[in-house]
This record gives structure tokens, C-alpha cells and sequence, in this order.
């Protein structure tokens, strides 16, 4: 038996044992070392993810040791989006459009049980090793930051000038949010950013590490039409609708938010104005392991904004987050 982090009814976390995941072909098992907690597994918390029916263990940005097969020993980080491999979009590189696409803590269409524990398998092929320069801890963080660096990239193929150039809004000041405005700064070059975030302690975090403008969603300067590129990493209906406000004619709105799956929309103006809105939810298998280039040559600066718990303890973290009271934008938990 094993310990692990249980999602058993809405806002209800319970730290139990739970059966140890067995050996199959092809796979490895993991020994985890930590595992952060994802705006999907709040979802999930919050009864809004009908992929994640409890009981269940959720979490997908894990990091670990290898303890079976011919990868033991290897410390190593997991992408948790496991795709068929054979439809065309597996095929063309695209596989995180794959409509067989299945992440870690998951159980519809099938099950995946997560990393909110001690143990958890995944197939060979969604194993990376982790550089020696990299923190094991720190690289459970590459599934949010290969996030944030897709959306970004489709934000530079959509624009019609270099991001560096463009003022640009990041709604919501959680890891996706702050590692959108890292990935901007310090990769684009991106000097006229804005974050915003009702959660001041938040804000203050975020302003620690990145050189952008931190302010709350009402403030002044949130004004209509004078974006010309927004990062709606909320997704909630007043996001959205703000963030149709306040680009600019020919902007980019890139959501990745998915806290609301619809609401009110302004297609007037997207339409008059030829806004291009993009959604955006995975990543390549390239750019995961981009990403952990990325994170080992501290291309985004130190990763001091994270914040460490016990996964015996984890149930308080999603407490504190639904609340509002957490200032970190990531927590990890640590077996």
C-alpha cells in the first residue's frame, strides 16, 4: 500500500492509503518527489471537471525517480498528456490535439490515477530525464511552464509584430499567468507588461520575479481598447469579456483559462475589428522538452516562487487556495 492525496466529493480531500499501481509493458513506475496542484485539479475540487469524478487522485506536474525497468534509477520528470500515437494529429507532431488525449489524474475516458501520491506509472515515452542542474523539486513545474510557452508561441505566429513591441495584458497571476509574463520578459523580450489579479498578496509574489506592472483588475490603467495582446489565464466570463474590451483592433486574445467552459461574449467587436482570439490548453511533446531546457539554464530566472507542502497536508493547500488566501502562484507537494 501506498499513501496518497484522495479527491473523494466536492471540496473534500482525504490523505489514505490507497493500492500501489502494479507493473505493465511499456510502462514505468515513478517514486514521487513532488507534485504541484494545477488550476484543473481546483476544477476537479470545486466538482466542475466532469473528467475527474471522485474518488481519485488527482495531480499531473510530477517529478521522481524511475524504480522498475529498463529507466530505473533515472530521476526524471513526466509529460502527463498521453495521447493514441497514431491519428493524424500524433502523427504530424500535433498530438496534444490527439481526441483520444488522456492526462494523469484523470479517470473519463479511462482511468489514469495521479501524483497527489507516493507512486504512479506512465508509459515510457512520457519520461523525460531531468538535467543534473535541475532541481528535481522545481522541474515538477515544466508541465505549467510547457503551457505557458505553447500559448506564447502561438501568440508570435499570430501577431503581426514582434511581441516585444506589443503591450501586453496577462489576466490572473497564478503559475500560468506568472510564467506567461516570465516567458514573455525574459525569452520575447517583452518590456510593457501589465499582470492583473484580484489577490494582492498574489501580486506582490508575482512582482518579486518579473518585471511587469501588477495591478487589479478594476485599476485605471485596464483600459478599453489599448491591449494588443491579452493572456486571459482565468477563463471566466468577466475575464473574457474584459479581455474583448480591452484589446486593441487587430489584437490577440490567447485564453487559457478553463475556469468557465461559456458565457457572454462581445463577437461585435471581434468580428469589426478582426480580433483573433486563440484557445489553447497542452503543448508538443517538443516543446515539454523545450521547456526543461528552459528551466535547467534558468532561462526564466530563479524559480524561488513556489511554495512547498506535504502532501499529508495537501488538503489545507486546496483550502487556502479556493479561499484566495495563498499568495504563492504554485504549490507543490512533497510525498
Amino acid at each position: 500500500m501506498m499513501k496518497a492525496l484522495v479527491y473523494t466529493g466536492v471540496e473534500e480531500m482525504e490523505f489514505r492509503e490507497e493500492k500501489e499501481p502494479s507493473e505493465k509493458p511499456g510502462e514505468s513506475i515513478l517514486k514521487v518527489h513532488a507534485s504541484g496542484i494545477c488550476g484543473s485539479d481546483m476544477h476537479a475540487y470545486h466538482g466542475k471537471d466532469e473528467r475527474r469524478i471522485p474518488p481519485l487522485i488527482l495531480g499531473h506536474e510530477v517529478s521522481g525517480q524511475i524504480i522498475n525497468g529498463k529507466l530505473k534509477d533515472q530521476i526524471s520528470v513526466l509529460n502527463p498528456l498521453i495521447t493514441c500515437r497514431n491519428c493524424e494529429y500524433c502523427k504530424s507532431g500535433r498530438e496534444h490535439l490527439c481526441p483520444d488525449r488522456v492526462l494523469l489524474g484523470m479517470n473519463r475516458p479511462y482511468e489514469r490515477q495521479g501524483a497527489f501520491a507516493e507512486l504512479i506509472t506512465v508509459p515510457d515515452h512520457n519520461i523525460f530525464k531531468v538535467p543534473e542542474k535541475l532541481d528535481v523539486k522545481e522541474a515538477a513545474v515544466a508541465e505549467p511552464t510547457a503551457v505557458s510557452y505553447h500559448a506564447v508561441l502561438l501568440a508570435v505566429d499570430a501577431s503581426k509584430k514582434p511581441l516585444n513591441e506589443c503591450r501586453t495584458l496577462v489576466q490572473g497571476g497564478g503559475a500560468i499567468g506568472l510564467l506567461c509574463a516570465l516567458i514573455l520578459s525574459k525569452i520575447q523580450g517583452n518590456t510593457n507588461l501589465t499582470i492583473s489579479d484580484p489577490n494582492q498578496k498574489r501580486l506582490n509574489e508575482c512582482s518579486k520575479y518579473v518585471d511587469a506592472k501588477t495591478v487589479s483588475p478594476d485599476h485605471k490603467d485596464i483600459k478599453e481598447s489599448s491591449f494588443d495582446l491579452v493572456f486571459d489565464t482565468v477563463g471566466l466570463e468577466v475575464s473574457r469579456q474584459q479581455a474583448i474590451s480591452v484589446v486593441k483592433p487587430g489584437g490577440i486574445i490567447v485564453h487559457i483559462g478553463l475556469t468557465q467552459p461559456a458565457g457572454s461574449f462581445n463577437f461585435r467587436k471581434a468580428t469589426l475589428q478582426e480580433v483573433t482570439f486563440i484557445g489553447t490548453y497542452c503543448y508538443t511533446n517538443k516543446e515539454f522538452g523545450e521547456t526543461i531546457d528552459i528551466l535547467t539554464n534558468n532561462k526564466l530566472g530563479k524559480i524561488e516562487w513556489i511554495e512547498y507542502r506535504n502532501l499529508k497536508d495537501g488538503w489545507g493547500a486546496f483550502k487556502e487556495i479556493h479561499d484566495g488566501t495563498c499568495s504563492a502562484p504554485k504549490i507543490v507537494l512533497l510525498p
